[in-house]
Protein backbone atom coordinates (compact mmCIF):
# COMPACT_ATOMS: atom_id res chain seq x y z
CA UNK A 1 0.00 0.00 0.00
CA UNK A 2 3.29 2.54 0.91
CA UNK A 3 4.44 1.26 -2.21
CA UNK A 4 1.53 2.42 -4.52
CA UNK A 5 1.47 5.64 -2.08
CA UNK A 6 4.78 6.27 -2.80
CA UNK A 7 4.55 5.76 -6.38
CA UNK A 8 1.45 8.02 -6.97
CA UNK A 9 3.46 10.48 -5.24
CA UNK A 10 6.14 10.32 -7.95
CA UNK A 11 3.89 10.22 -10.92
CA UNK A 12 2.11 13.37 -9.52
CA UNK A 13 5.31 14.94 -9.22
CA UNK A 14 6.50 14.06 -13.11
CA UNK A 15 3.35 15.11 -14.54
CA UNK A 16 3.01 18.55 -12.42
CA UNK A 17 6.68 19.11 -14.27
CA UNK A 18 5.14 18.43 -17.40
CA UNK A 19 2.20 21.13 -17.13
CA UNK A 20 4.76 23.52 -15.43
CA UNK A 21 6.97 23.20 -18.00
CA UNK A 22 4.27 23.34 -21.12
CA UNK A 23 2.82 26.92 -18.84
CA UNK A 24 5.81 28.51 -21.12
CA UNK A 25 3.89 29.01 -24.20
CA UNK A 26 5.86 29.56 -27.65
CA UNK A 27 6.54 32.64 -28.55
CA UNK A 28 6.73 33.65 -32.46
CA UNK A 29 9.95 33.60 -33.90
CA UNK A 30 12.32 36.83 -33.93
CA UNK A 31 14.83 37.45 -36.46
CA UNK A 32 17.74 39.74 -35.94
CA UNK A 33 18.12 40.36 -39.66
CA UNK A 34 18.86 43.98 -40.44
CA UNK A 35 16.56 46.58 -41.15
CA UNK A 36 15.19 47.21 -44.64
CA UNK A 37 15.86 50.48 -46.14
CA UNK A 38 13.29 51.02 -48.95
CA UNK A 39 14.06 53.74 -51.72
CA UNK A 40 11.97 56.97 -51.34
CA UNK A 41 11.54 57.29 -55.23
CA UNK A 42 12.86 55.91 -58.47
CA UNK A 43 15.58 57.34 -60.51
CA UNK A 44 13.82 59.19 -63.16
CA UNK A 45 12.30 62.26 -62.91
CA UNK A 46 9.54 61.89 -65.68
CA UNK A 47 8.02 59.11 -63.91
CA UNK A 48 7.13 60.55 -60.21
CA UNK A 49 3.07 61.37 -60.51
CA UNK A 50 1.22 58.14 -59.82
CA UNK A 51 -0.97 56.76 -62.91
CA UNK A 52 -3.39 54.18 -62.31
CA UNK A 53 -2.99 51.10 -63.79
CA UNK A 54 -6.23 48.89 -64.94
CA UNK A 55 -6.10 45.21 -64.78
CA UNK A 56 -6.89 45.36 -68.39
CA UNK A 57 -3.75 47.32 -68.91
CA UNK A 58 -3.04 45.42 -72.63
CA UNK A 59 -5.91 47.53 -73.77
CA UNK A 60 -4.40 50.62 -73.65
CA UNK A 61 -2.33 49.69 -76.68
CA UNK A 62 -5.68 50.07 -79.06
CA UNK A 63 -5.19 46.60 -80.52
CA UNK A 64 -8.35 44.55 -80.42
CA UNK A 65 -6.29 41.42 -81.75
CA UNK A 66 -3.78 41.64 -78.81
CA UNK A 67 -7.31 42.29 -76.54
CA UNK A 68 -8.82 38.58 -77.96
CA UNK A 69 -5.57 37.10 -77.33
CA UNK A 70 -4.74 37.84 -74.08
CA UNK A 71 -8.29 36.81 -73.27
CA UNK A 72 -7.57 33.38 -75.12
CA UNK A 73 -4.50 32.50 -73.14
CA UNK A 74 -6.45 33.42 -69.94
CA UNK A 75 -8.65 31.50 -70.91
CA UNK A 76 -6.41 28.44 -72.33
CA UNK A 77 -3.44 28.92 -70.79
CA UNK A 78 -2.18 25.33 -69.44
CA UNK A 79 -0.12 26.73 -67.16
CA UNK A 80 -2.82 29.07 -65.44
CA UNK A 81 -5.14 25.84 -65.22
CA UNK A 82 -1.83 23.95 -63.23
CA UNK A 83 -1.78 26.85 -60.86
CA UNK A 84 -5.79 26.75 -60.40
CA UNK A 85 -5.55 23.07 -59.18
CA UNK A 86 -3.06 24.09 -57.05
CA UNK A 87 -5.01 26.61 -55.29
CA UNK A 88 -8.08 23.94 -54.98
CA UNK A 89 -5.30 21.93 -53.55
CA UNK A 90 -4.26 24.34 -50.90
CA UNK A 91 -7.98 24.86 -50.48
CA UNK A 92 -8.55 21.14 -48.95
CA UNK A 93 -5.34 21.26 -47.19
CA UNK A 94 -6.58 24.00 -44.82
CA UNK A 95 -10.06 21.96 -44.24
CA UNK A 96 -8.23 18.96 -43.57
CA UNK A 97 -5.70 21.42 -41.09
CA UNK A 98 -9.04 23.09 -39.85
CA UNK A 99 -10.54 20.09 -38.91
CA UNK A 100 -8.30 19.31 -36.12
CA UNK A 101 -9.99 22.04 -33.87
CA UNK A 102 -12.86 20.18 -33.61
CA UNK A 103 -13.80 17.08 -32.12
CA UNK A 104 -13.79 13.69 -33.98
CA UNK A 105 -16.67 11.29 -33.82
CA UNK A 106 -16.99 8.07 -35.08
CA UNK A 107 -19.67 5.49 -35.00
CA UNK A 108 -20.09 1.71 -35.49
CA UNK A 109 -22.28 -1.21 -35.84
CA UNK A 110 -21.48 -4.96 -35.93
CA UNK A 111 -22.91 -8.05 -35.80
CA UNK A 112 -21.08 -11.30 -35.43
CA UNK A 113 -22.50 -15.28 -35.29
CA UNK A 114 -19.99 -18.20 -33.60
CA UNK A 115 -20.10 -21.77 -33.01
CA UNK A 116 -17.83 -24.59 -31.48
CA UNK A 117 -16.56 -26.59 -33.61
CA UNK A 118 -17.47 -29.67 -32.03
CA UNK A 119 -21.40 -28.71 -31.79
CA UNK A 120 -21.01 -27.37 -28.00
CA UNK A 121 -24.40 -25.07 -27.68
CA UNK A 122 -23.38 -23.94 -24.93
CA UNK A 123 -21.26 -21.33 -27.49
CA UNK A 124 -23.56 -21.07 -30.06
CA UNK A 125 -25.72 -17.73 -31.06
CA UNK A 126 -25.72 -14.23 -32.54
CA UNK A 127 -24.04 -10.70 -30.91
CA UNK A 128 -24.93 -7.14 -32.52
CA UNK A 129 -23.34 -4.21 -31.29
CA UNK A 130 -23.36 -0.27 -31.30
CA UNK A 131 -21.17 1.83 -30.57
CA UNK A 132 -20.48 5.91 -31.04
CA UNK A 133 -17.21 7.35 -30.14
CA UNK A 134 -15.90 11.06 -29.63
CA UNK A 135 -12.31 11.77 -29.27
CA UNK A 136 -10.98 15.75 -28.70
CA UNK A 137 -7.60 17.49 -28.16
CA UNK A 138 -7.75 20.23 -26.20
CA UNK A 139 -5.34 22.72 -28.26
CA UNK A 140 -3.44 24.63 -25.07
CA UNK A 141 -0.25 25.29 -26.90
CA UNK A 142 -2.10 26.45 -29.91
CA UNK A 143 -0.47 23.40 -32.62
CA UNK A 144 -3.32 22.79 -33.93
CA UNK A 145 -4.31 26.32 -34.46
CA UNK A 146 -1.11 27.33 -35.71
CA UNK A 147 -1.35 24.35 -38.31
CA UNK A 148 -4.63 25.75 -39.36
CA UNK A 149 -2.97 29.34 -39.95
CA UNK A 150 -0.40 27.67 -41.81
CA UNK A 151 -2.45 25.94 -44.19
CA UNK A 152 -4.71 28.87 -44.48
CA UNK A 153 -1.24 31.39 -45.18
CA UNK A 154 -0.20 28.51 -47.95
CA UNK A 155 -3.57 28.86 -49.70
CA UNK A 156 -3.27 32.25 -49.75
CA UNK A 157 0.40 32.36 -51.30
CA UNK A 158 -0.73 29.87 -53.83
CA UNK A 159 -3.33 32.17 -55.45
CA UNK A 160 -0.69 34.93 -55.31
CA UNK A 161 1.17 32.18 -56.92
CA UNK A 162 -1.65 31.87 -59.13
CA UNK A 163 -1.91 35.86 -59.88
CA UNK A 164 1.43 35.90 -60.58
CA UNK A 165 1.47 33.84 -63.28
CA UNK A 166 -1.49 34.74 -64.84
CA UNK A 167 0.25 38.39 -65.28
CA UNK A 168 3.37 36.70 -66.38
CA UNK A 169 1.21 34.89 -69.40
CA UNK A 170 -0.40 37.96 -70.31
CA UNK A 171 2.65 40.15 -70.40
CA UNK A 172 4.29 37.05 -72.12
CA UNK A 173 1.26 37.09 -74.89
CA UNK A 174 1.77 40.86 -75.56
CA UNK A 175 5.97 40.58 -75.88
CA UNK A 176 5.48 37.54 -78.35
CA UNK A 177 2.58 39.11 -80.45
CA UNK A 178 4.86 42.72 -80.44
CA UNK A 179 7.39 40.71 -81.50
CA UNK A 180 5.86 38.96 -84.16
CA UNK A 181 3.91 41.57 -85.50
CA UNK A 182 7.27 43.64 -85.55
CA UNK A 183 9.14 41.11 -87.94
CA UNK A 184 6.29 40.83 -89.86
CA UNK A 185 6.67 44.45 -90.77
CA UNK A 186 10.30 44.36 -90.87
CA UNK A 187 9.91 41.27 -93.66
CA UNK A 188 7.77 43.72 -95.17
CA UNK A 189 10.84 46.58 -95.52
CA UNK A 190 13.14 43.57 -96.28
CA UNK A 191 11.04 42.93 -99.50
CA UNK A 192 10.54 46.25 -100.59
CA UNK A 193 14.30 47.16 -100.22
CA UNK A 194 15.00 43.84 -102.44
CA UNK A 195 12.42 45.09 -104.60
CA UNK A 196 14.50 48.23 -104.75
CA UNK A 197 17.95 46.74 -104.93
CA UNK A 198 16.46 44.26 -108.01
CA UNK A 199 15.70 47.18 -109.78
CA UNK A 200 19.11 48.89 -109.60
CA UNK A 201 20.77 45.45 -110.30
CA UNK A 202 18.62 45.38 -113.50
CA UNK A 203 19.94 49.20 -113.94
CA UNK A 204 23.33 48.03 -113.30
CA UNK A 205 23.32 45.23 -115.75
CA UNK A 206 21.92 47.55 -118.60
CA UNK A 207 24.89 50.29 -117.88
CA UNK A 208 26.90 47.08 -117.90
CA UNK A 209 25.90 46.18 -121.69
CA UNK A 210 26.27 49.76 -122.59
CA UNK A 211 30.11 49.75 -121.41
CA UNK A 212 29.21 52.40 -118.77
CA UNK A 213 29.75 49.68 -115.60
CA UNK A 214 32.23 47.12 -115.03
CA UNK A 215 31.71 43.70 -114.42
CA UNK A 216 32.81 44.25 -110.59
CA UNK A 217 30.10 46.73 -110.10
CA UNK A 218 27.56 44.01 -111.37
CA UNK A 219 28.85 41.40 -108.86
CA UNK A 220 28.92 44.00 -106.04
CA UNK A 221 24.82 45.35 -106.51
CA UNK A 222 24.17 41.09 -107.45
CA UNK A 223 25.89 40.17 -103.75
CA UNK A 224 23.50 43.23 -102.17
CA UNK A 225 20.79 41.49 -103.78
CA UNK A 226 21.61 37.69 -102.19
CA UNK A 227 22.31 39.29 -98.96
CA UNK A 228 18.65 41.00 -98.81
CA UNK A 229 17.38 38.17 -99.69
CA UNK A 230 19.26 35.91 -97.57
CA UNK A 231 18.61 38.35 -94.26
CA UNK A 232 14.41 38.04 -95.78
CA UNK A 233 14.88 34.48 -95.35
CA UNK A 234 16.28 34.92 -91.84
CA UNK A 235 13.75 36.97 -90.41
CA UNK A 236 11.02 34.71 -91.47
CA UNK A 237 12.01 32.15 -89.59
CA UNK A 238 12.24 34.32 -86.59
CA UNK A 239 8.50 35.01 -87.21
CA UNK A 240 7.65 31.52 -87.45
CA UNK A 241 9.07 31.31 -84.05
CA UNK A 242 7.44 34.07 -82.83
CA UNK A 243 4.32 32.30 -83.74
CA UNK A 244 5.33 29.08 -81.93
CA UNK A 245 6.17 30.96 -78.74
CA UNK A 246 2.61 32.78 -78.86
CA UNK A 247 1.05 29.13 -79.59
CA UNK A 248 2.89 28.08 -76.64
CA UNK A 249 1.58 30.71 -74.10
CA UNK A 250 -2.27 30.43 -75.71
CA UNK A 251 -2.27 26.54 -75.30
CA UNK A 252 -2.79 25.68 -79.10
CA UNK A 253 -0.70 23.19 -80.85
CA UNK A 254 0.02 25.58 -83.92
CA UNK A 255 0.67 29.36 -84.05
CA UNK A 256 -2.21 32.07 -84.90
CA UNK A 257 -2.62 34.02 -87.52
CA UNK A 258 -1.71 37.45 -86.74
CA UNK A 259 -3.62 40.15 -88.79
CA UNK A 260 -1.83 43.44 -87.65
CA UNK A 261 0.51 44.79 -90.40
CA UNK A 262 2.28 46.99 -88.28
CA UNK A 263 3.01 48.62 -85.42
CA UNK A 264 2.69 52.10 -86.56
CA UNK A 265 -1.35 52.04 -85.26
CA UNK A 266 -0.68 51.06 -81.96
CA UNK A 267 -0.37 53.41 -79.05
CA UNK A 268 2.81 54.24 -76.94
CA UNK A 269 0.96 54.58 -73.20
CA UNK A 270 2.28 57.12 -70.92
CA UNK A 271 3.11 55.29 -67.45
CA UNK A 272 3.72 56.63 -64.18
CA UNK A 273 5.51 54.31 -61.33
CA UNK A 274 3.98 56.22 -58.17
CA UNK A 275 6.07 55.85 -55.14
CA UNK A 276 8.41 53.09 -54.63
CA UNK A 277 6.62 52.13 -51.71
CA UNK A 278 3.61 51.16 -52.87
CA UNK A 279 5.05 48.66 -55.35
CA UNK A 280 4.72 46.40 -51.63
CA UNK A 281 1.01 46.32 -52.30
CA UNK A 282 0.79 45.99 -55.83
CA UNK A 283 2.89 42.86 -57.06
CA UNK A 284 1.35 39.17 -56.44
CA UNK A 285 5.08 37.80 -56.36
CA UNK A 286 5.66 39.81 -53.11
CA UNK A 287 2.49 38.89 -51.28
CA UNK A 288 3.27 34.86 -52.21
CA UNK A 289 6.60 35.31 -50.35
CA UNK A 290 5.10 37.29 -47.84
CA UNK A 291 2.33 34.49 -47.26
CA UNK A 292 5.14 31.63 -47.41
CA UNK A 293 6.92 33.55 -44.46
CA UNK A 294 3.59 33.93 -42.59
CA UNK A 295 3.15 29.86 -43.08
CA UNK A 296 6.63 29.35 -42.04
CA UNK A 297 5.67 31.56 -39.07
CA UNK A 298 3.19 29.03 -38.17
CA UNK A 299 4.64 26.20 -38.70
CA UNK A 300 7.32 26.92 -36.34
CA UNK A 301 5.02 27.98 -33.66
CA UNK A 302 3.50 24.28 -34.50
CA UNK A 303 7.11 22.71 -33.92
CA UNK A 304 7.90 23.94 -30.76
CA UNK A 305 4.37 23.52 -29.25
CA UNK A 306 4.96 19.86 -30.28
CA UNK A 307 7.75 19.44 -26.98
CA UNK A 308 5.15 20.26 -25.04
CA UNK A 309 2.14 17.80 -23.22
CA UNK A 310 -1.25 17.16 -25.49
CA UNK A 311 -4.39 16.55 -23.04
CA UNK A 312 -7.11 14.45 -25.11
CA UNK A 313 -10.35 13.92 -23.55
CA UNK A 314 -12.07 10.82 -24.83
CA UNK A 315 -15.97 9.40 -24.58
CA UNK A 316 -18.03 6.54 -25.88
CA UNK A 317 -21.02 4.64 -25.73
CA UNK A 318 -21.40 0.83 -26.51
CA UNK A 319 -24.25 -1.67 -26.41
CA UNK A 320 -24.91 -5.17 -27.22
CA UNK A 321 -26.92 -7.66 -27.34
CA UNK A 322 -27.76 -11.54 -28.72
CA UNK A 323 -31.12 -9.78 -30.42
CA UNK A 324 -31.16 -6.26 -32.76
CA UNK A 325 -34.06 -4.78 -31.36
CA UNK A 326 -32.14 -5.40 -27.81
CA UNK A 327 -28.99 -3.44 -28.66
CA UNK A 328 -29.81 -0.25 -27.34
CA UNK A 329 -31.36 -1.25 -23.96
CA UNK A 330 -28.43 -1.48 -21.69
CA UNK A 331 -25.50 1.11 -22.79
CA UNK A 332 -22.52 1.76 -21.32
CA UNK A 333 -20.45 4.50 -21.43
CA UNK A 334 -17.02 6.13 -20.85
CA UNK A 335 -14.94 9.15 -20.20
CA UNK A 336 -11.50 9.27 -20.27
CA UNK A 337 -8.66 12.29 -19.98
CA UNK A 338 -5.25 11.40 -21.01
CA UNK A 339 -1.93 13.73 -20.68
CA UNK A 340 0.64 12.77 -23.04
CA UNK A 341 3.81 13.99 -23.18
CA UNK A 342 7.86 12.96 -24.87
CA UNK A 343 9.91 11.81 -22.84
CA UNK A 344 12.46 10.69 -25.20
CA UNK A 345 12.60 10.48 -29.37
CA UNK A 346 16.26 10.74 -29.78
CA UNK A 347 15.86 14.59 -31.34
CA UNK A 348 13.03 14.51 -33.55
CA UNK A 349 11.14 16.89 -32.37
CA UNK A 350 13.84 19.14 -31.60
CA UNK A 351 14.78 18.30 -35.03
CA UNK A 352 11.67 19.30 -36.34
CA UNK A 353 11.91 22.60 -34.67
CA UNK A 354 15.36 23.06 -36.04
CA UNK A 355 14.09 22.35 -39.47
CA UNK A 356 11.50 24.77 -39.09
CA UNK A 357 13.27 27.79 -37.78
CA UNK A 358 15.54 27.21 -40.47
CA UNK A 359 13.50 27.03 -43.41
CA UNK A 360 11.60 29.88 -42.01
CA UNK A 361 14.94 31.94 -41.82
CA UNK A 362 14.87 30.84 -45.78
CA UNK A 363 11.45 32.27 -46.54
CA UNK A 364 12.35 35.39 -44.57
CA UNK A 365 15.20 36.07 -47.14
CA UNK A 366 13.17 34.90 -50.37
CA UNK A 367 10.61 38.12 -49.18
CA UNK A 368 13.42 40.59 -49.22
CA UNK A 369 14.66 38.74 -52.60
CA UNK A 370 11.53 39.15 -53.99
CA UNK A 371 11.25 42.80 -53.03
CA UNK A 372 14.84 43.50 -54.26
CA UNK A 373 14.02 41.94 -57.32
CA UNK A 374 10.45 43.72 -58.12
CA UNK A 375 12.34 47.48 -57.19
CA UNK A 376 15.03 46.07 -59.78
CA UNK A 377 12.15 45.05 -62.50
CA UNK A 378 10.88 48.53 -62.58
CA UNK A 379 14.10 50.21 -62.84
CA UNK A 380 15.02 48.41 -65.43
CA UNK A 381 11.65 48.86 -67.18
CA UNK A 382 11.85 52.66 -66.54
CA UNK A 383 15.57 52.30 -68.11
CA UNK A 384 14.38 50.59 -71.03
CA UNK A 385 11.14 52.68 -71.60
CA UNK A 386 13.65 56.52 -71.33
CA UNK A 387 16.19 54.74 -72.99
CA UNK A 388 14.47 53.67 -76.27
CA UNK A 389 12.42 56.91 -76.64
CA UNK A 390 16.01 58.71 -76.45
CA UNK A 391 16.94 56.40 -79.27
CA UNK A 392 13.82 56.49 -81.35
CA UNK A 393 14.28 60.41 -81.30
CA UNK A 394 17.46 60.34 -82.88
CA UNK A 395 16.82 57.47 -85.01
CA UNK A 396 14.07 59.06 -86.80
CA UNK A 397 16.44 61.74 -88.04
CA UNK A 398 18.48 59.29 -89.07
CA UNK A 399 16.56 57.44 -91.01
CA UNK A 400 15.29 60.83 -92.99
CA UNK A 401 18.52 61.63 -93.98
CA UNK A 402 18.71 58.03 -95.49
CA UNK A 403 15.82 58.39 -97.78
CA UNK A 404 17.60 61.47 -98.57
CA UNK A 405 20.77 60.30 -99.46
CA UNK A 406 19.66 57.20 -101.34
CA UNK A 407 17.58 59.26 -103.32
CA UNK A 408 20.20 61.70 -104.47
CA UNK A 409 22.53 58.90 -104.97
CA UNK A 410 20.40 57.07 -107.28
CA UNK A 411 19.94 60.13 -109.41
CA UNK A 412 23.60 60.90 -109.67
CA UNK A 413 24.58 57.37 -110.34
CA UNK A 414 22.27 57.51 -113.31
CA UNK A 415 24.04 60.84 -114.17
CA UNK A 416 27.46 59.00 -113.69
CA UNK A 417 28.24 61.65 -111.29
CA UNK A 418 28.96 58.97 -108.39
CA UNK A 419 30.27 55.44 -108.22
CA UNK A 420 28.00 52.08 -107.55
CA UNK A 421 29.88 52.31 -104.07
CA UNK A 422 28.38 55.34 -103.27
CA UNK A 423 24.96 53.83 -104.28
CA UNK A 424 25.63 50.30 -102.65
CA UNK A 425 26.74 51.99 -99.53
CA UNK A 426 23.32 54.40 -99.16
CA UNK A 427 21.13 51.65 -100.12
CA UNK A 428 22.57 49.42 -96.97
CA UNK A 429 22.37 52.54 -94.45
CA UNK A 430 18.32 53.33 -95.73
CA UNK A 431 17.55 49.80 -94.89
CA UNK A 432 19.34 49.38 -91.80
CA UNK A 433 17.83 52.46 -90.58
CA UNK A 434 13.81 51.27 -91.45
CA UNK A 435 14.87 47.83 -90.37
CA UNK A 436 16.11 49.70 -86.90
CA UNK A 437 12.93 52.21 -86.66
CA UNK A 438 10.71 49.14 -86.14
CA UNK A 439 12.93 47.60 -83.85
CA UNK A 440 13.31 50.53 -81.46
CA UNK A 441 9.26 50.71 -81.95
CA UNK A 442 8.99 47.36 -80.99
CA UNK A 443 11.07 47.85 -78.14
CA UNK A 444 9.78 50.79 -76.81
CA UNK A 445 6.15 48.90 -76.47
CA UNK A 446 7.79 45.97 -75.17
CA UNK A 447 9.55 48.01 -72.72
CA UNK A 448 5.96 49.79 -71.53
CA UNK A 449 5.17 45.74 -71.17
CA UNK A 450 7.74 44.98 -69.09
CA UNK A 451 7.34 48.10 -66.98
CA UNK A 452 3.59 47.08 -66.63
CA UNK A 453 4.18 43.55 -65.27
CA UNK A 454 7.23 45.30 -62.82
CA UNK A 455 4.24 47.73 -61.33
CA UNK A 456 1.86 44.65 -60.92
CA UNK A 457 -0.62 45.16 -64.22
CA UNK A 458 -3.03 46.62 -61.98
CA UNK A 459 -3.00 43.53 -59.14
CA UNK A 460 -4.26 44.62 -55.63
CA UNK A 461 -4.65 42.33 -52.78
CA UNK A 462 -8.08 41.10 -52.25
CA UNK A 463 -9.35 42.21 -48.31
CA UNK A 464 -9.70 39.18 -47.47
CA UNK A 465 -6.29 38.06 -47.90
CA UNK A 466 -4.96 40.85 -46.02
CA UNK A 467 -2.22 39.00 -43.68
CA UNK A 468 -1.60 41.93 -41.42
CA UNK A 469 -4.48 40.23 -39.44
CA UNK A 470 -2.62 37.13 -38.38
CA UNK A 471 -0.68 37.18 -35.57
CA UNK A 472 2.45 36.91 -37.09
CA UNK A 473 4.81 39.74 -38.02
CA UNK A 474 7.11 40.68 -40.89
CA UNK A 475 9.68 42.32 -39.63
CA UNK A 476 13.02 44.24 -41.16
CA UNK A 477 11.00 46.65 -43.56
CA UNK A 478 10.57 50.22 -42.64
CA UNK A 479 9.91 52.72 -45.81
Amino acid sequence: MRMNVGLNRKMGVVVMALVLAGCAAPTPPASGAAMMALPTQWRGDAVASPVGISADWWRSFGSAELDTLVHQAQAQSLNVAAAVARVQQAGALARIAGAALLPEVGAGLNASRQQRMGGNASVDGRLFGAGLSASYEIDFWGRNRAGQGSALATLQASAFERDTLQLTVTAGVATAWLQAVALRERIAIGERNLQSAARLLALVESRVRAGAATPLELAQQRGLVAGQRRGVEALRQQAGDARSALALLLGQSGGPAIATQTLAALQAPAIGAGLPVELLTRRPDIARAEAQLVAADANLLAARAALLPRLTLTGGIASGADRLRRVFDNPLYSLAAGLAAPVFDAGRLAAGRDLARARREELLANYRAAIFAAFADVEVALNAVAGVAAQSAAQAEELTQAQRALTLAERRYRAGDYSLLTLLDAQRTLYAAQDAAVQLQALGLQASVALYKALGGGWSRPAEAALAANSMTIEGLTP
